[in-house]
């Protein structure tokens, strides 16, 4: 999606949040506009990424280190048996399964350590960073 505009077909996407007067049409060119950053990909950082996706914000940053293993598929709703199995990692298996979610938006996914020296990097030039670690 476009910054600063909001198109038809967005328009009927985010219609109940265009709706609600707090967010508005400005609120949600907002959105669109805003880049996130969300640092752990388990339970909370699913839920998160998942919501910020659904709500239309213009580009996520995924981070995590980990791989899908079985003994996340009972508290991470994104993975399930196909992930743990083929040992994808969260940020790459997240990215994907938003992207059904909503096409509009723009996923990165970065699998990687967060580290005092890479930390600047990595949230440079988002409007908020996500700890779900």
């Amino acid at each position: 999606m476009k910054k600063n505009t909001l198109n038809t077909k967005a328009k009927t996407r985010y219609a109940k949040q265009i709706l609600f007067r707090p967010i508005g049409h400005r609120g949600q060119r907002a959105l669109a506009a805003s880049k996130v950053t969300i640092i752990g990909l388990g339970a909370l950082g699913t839920v998160s990424s998942n919501q910020l996706c659904r709500a239309g914000i213009g580009h996520l940053k995924l981070v995590d280190r980990d791989y899908v293993e079985y003994s996340n598929l009972q508290r991470q709703i994104f993975f399930d048996e196909k992930d743990a199995l083929e040992f994808i990692p969260k940020a790459i298996s997240a990215a994907a399964k938003l992207s059904f979610a909503n096409s509009e938006i723009e996923i990165e996914s970065l699998v990687d350590d967060i580290s005092p020296r890479s930390i600047e990097n990595i949230i440079a030039g988002n409007s908020l960073v996500v700890d779900a670690t």
